[in-house]
């Protein structure tokens, strides 16, 4: 028999992108310097987003030019939909193409079919009365209906502009369906972030850091970690929380001072 080796718990953290690291990729100030703090001290940052709509490579590409390497260090919540299809599956997108890489990722055939096997949402800026019409009509001919993610909003420089979820909510109203859901806070992104992590995942070791209570702070519960809320994002200085968080802090940099000083 082979003996049991030990695995080594890691520290992580859990960071959102948009309203803690960046709005519309303008970086918020101090975030690429926390992120180099946490990483020099210790802690592995995963970047959790249900941004779904761009290419993992692209969000990494953005990420380096504000001045954080993040090869393999983004998960999405197209990453977190496409666990929910099955290799040979015909998907039909309505999203974009973060939805569409992920799909095609796990051996879905993606296709402009409304007798498919599934109807995959997302957040995109294309979306009109025509799509509306294609998707919720293969999911009335049986589809599944599956949303990357149910935020009603995104975060921008110039305040907040309607989500996924918005999109998400038209085709279920015009099906009568409701969605599964696989982005923050549900369970498919949680089971993304424990493969992403391995063996060595510990909740008591980890920090979800993200903007919006609704979404990063029960995620945090589903995980059963620690929630820091930034008020740099969709919850603004002095909004009233529901519940009190682990850290109520001003930006990702609070964060991080507090995190490198218990390490």
């Amino acid at each position: 028999m082979t003996p049991m080796t030990a695995v080594s718990t890691v520290s992580i953290v859990l960071c959102d992108l948009d309203g803690v690291v960046w709005l519309a990729r303008q970086a918020i100030p101090g975030s690429a310097e926390a992120v180099a703090r946490l990483r020099a001290a210790g802690w592995r940052v995963l970047f959790v987003t249900n941004n779904s709509a761009v290419v993992v490579a692209e969000q990494e590409r953005a990420l380096l030019d504000i001045g954080i390497p993040a090869d393999g260090d983004v998960l999405t919540s197209a990453g977190a939909a496409a666990t929910l299809l099955a290799p040979g599956e015909r998907v039909l997108v309505c999203g974009g193409p973060g939805v569409v890489e992920a799909s095609q990722a796990v051996g879905a055939v993606v296709v402009e079919d409304t007798s498919c096997d599934a109807v995959l949402v997302g957040f995109h800026r294309d979306f009109d009365y025509e799509r509306l019409r294609v998707a919720a009509t293969a999911v009335i001919n049986g589809a599944r209906l599956i949303g990357t993610n149910d935020d009603a909003t995104y975060p921008t420089p110039e305040g907040p502009i309607p989500g996924g979820g918005a999109i998400l909510a038209a085709v279920a109203t015009a099906s009568g369906v409701v969605p599964m859901i696989a982005g923050k806070p549900y369970p498919p992104m949680a089971e993304l972030v424990r493969r992403a992590v391995g063996p060595g995942f510990d909740p008591d070791a980890t920090v979800m850091v993200g903007d919006r209570p609704s979404t990063d702070g029960l995620f945090a519960r589903v995980i059963g970690c620690r929630y820091a809320i930034v008020r740099t994002g969709v919850t603004g200085p002095g909004a009233q929380l529901e519940t009190t968080p682990w850290l109520d802090a001003d930006d990702l940099a609070a964060v991080a001072d507090l995190l490198v000083a218990e390490s």
